[in-house]
């Protein structure tokens, strides 16, 4: 299968596989392989990606099996859309923290809302965490 993505910079191919017989479903090997590669630095910050048709045709996919796709990966904050400009890579350190900030308070508001102490909101964040990262 030829190379998915290249980058301009260097022109090494990045590229992405779906198996068959995985049982993970196709968007979600999608999701999952641009969302590490991302995060390894084999996608740079600002690397553009194809166009979800392009992907797709390329992939063998429907196109929404990519659309759905990027949309989880868009919802997690790893890609992001400019329009006419393109769907890039994010930049994940800064952005991912203010996020998660945003997320810690409104979670931190809702706490006190319910009238949770906080050694039992930290006791919930705490296990969503395990959960998460499967600890």
């Amino acid at each position: 299968m030829p190379p998915i993505f290249r980058r301009v910079r260097d022109n090494r191919p990045v590229s992405l596989k779906i198996h068959i017989d995985d049982s993970a479903p196709p968007y979600e090997q999608v999701r999952a392989q641009i969302s590490e590669q991302a995060r390894s630095g084999a996608l740079p910050v600002g690397y553009r990606l194809p166009t979800v048709r392009g992907l797709a045709e390329s992939l063998g996919l429907a196109v929404n099996t990519v659309a759905k796709a990027y949309r989880a990966l868009e919802g997690d904050g790893v890609i992001e859309t400019r329009g006419r400009n393109g769907t890039v890579v994010a930049a994940a350190g800064p952005a991912a923290v203010r996020e998660a900030a945003s997320a810690a308070q409104a979670y931190a508001e809702r706490a006190h809302r319910l009238g949770l102490a906080e050694e039992d909101a930290l006791a919930a964040v705490r296990e969503a965490l395990r959960a998460a990262y499967g600890d």
